[in-house]
Formats: C-alpha cells, structure tokens, sequence
C-alpha cells in the first residue's frame, strides 16, 4: 500500500489511535502484569503495513505511558522483548486468523515470561542455576495475568478492529476493500 494513498493513512491513525488508547490503559489501576504490552506488539506488527510503523508505533506508545509509570533498569530487557512480539504479528500477518492469533499471543506471553525474567534474574539474583530457578519459579504467579492481559488485549484489539472495519468500510486497506467488494459481487452473482 503506498503511503500517499489517503486510505492507508486513514488505516494507519485508526491503528495508532487504538494502540495509543490500549497504552492509556496501562495508567488505569490494574492487577500485576494484566497489561496490553504484549498484545499491542501483535497487533502493531500484524496490522501496520510498515514494517517501522509497525515497530515505532507500538514502542513509542509504550514509551510514553513509561514515562507517565515511571522508568526502571529492565527497560531494555523489556522493549527487547516487545520488539519480538511485534515480529511475532508481522508472522502472524499474512496468517491471522482466530487459532493463529491465539497460538501466537500465547507464544508472545511465553518469550515474555523467558526474556524479561532472564534479564531479572541477570540484574537481581545470583548468576547460579540455583538463582536462575529462584527467579523463574518466583515470577510464575505473575504469569497468569501476563497471559489474561495478553489475551484479553488480543480480544479487545483484533476484535475491536474487525468490528470498526465492518462498521467503517474506510479504514480497511485498498486490498481487503477490492477483496470484500469482489467476495459480495460473488454472493450476489451466486444469489440471482
């Protein structure tokens, strides 16, 4: 999709906009770990037709809503992470559909839980086997909500903007319009 074309920009401030909202969340009081992070990775790489959009978007979202929550020594742990996820949708990208999209969340929460906590365990515990077993067995009460939060994200994102594109034929893509109108000009050619 070029990017003088108004529709792609159309697309793109409806995609900001909902993962800008869903880094807004992070500010609501929430339980530990129930947070869109990872789920607006997915869906940032999945949807955003740039390849650094998809990327810059998301971060810069999560960036800002840091600042607000406040900065700490595993940042670069944790946007390291991030960025795997948002690979994570651009693989998912071309595949989505309900089972995939579920697989692939499932496999973001699980790189989260790997990546974040070795970085945790690297900063905070001793560099033993012992002290990496303590550092994962102390997160898994954390885990659950990782994969709520991620989950219930993925829902409300994926599903917000299948609904938004029904609703608003404008912010689908030049492709996914021409696929739709040639989908209904068979349904009607198939009806008469």
């Amino acid at each position: 999709m070029h990017p003088e074309n108004p529709d792609w920009r159309t697309r793109t401030a409806f995609l900001a906009m909902m993962i800008v909202v869903a880094a807004l969340s992070r500010l609501v009081p929430h339980p530990l770990n129930f947070t869109p992070v990872g789920a607006m990775a997915i869906f940032g790489g999945a949807c955003l037709a740039d390849r650094r959009l998809a990327l810059m978007i998301p971060l810069a979202a999560l960036f800002l809503s840091d600042l607000v929550i406040g900065l700490h020594i595993l940042i670069p742990v944790v946007y390291g992470s991030f960025a795997l996820n948002v690979l994570l949708g651009r693989w998912l990208r071309s595949r989505r559909t309900i089972m995939t999209t579920a697989a692939v969340t499932l496999v973001g929460s699980i790189q989260f839980f790997i990546v974040t906590n070795f970085g945790n365990w690297f900063t905070y515990y001793p560099q033993t086997a012992e002290g990496l077993v303590a550092c994962y067995v102390a997160a898994i009460p954390y885990f659950q909500n990782t994969l709520l939060g991620d989950a219930f994200f993925a829902v409300v994102l994926f599903g917000g903007l299948a609904m938004a594109e029904r609703l608003f034929p404008m912010i689908l893509t030049q492709q996914e319009s021409h696929a739709n109108r040639v989908t209904a000009a068979e349904c009607d050619r198939n009806h008469l």
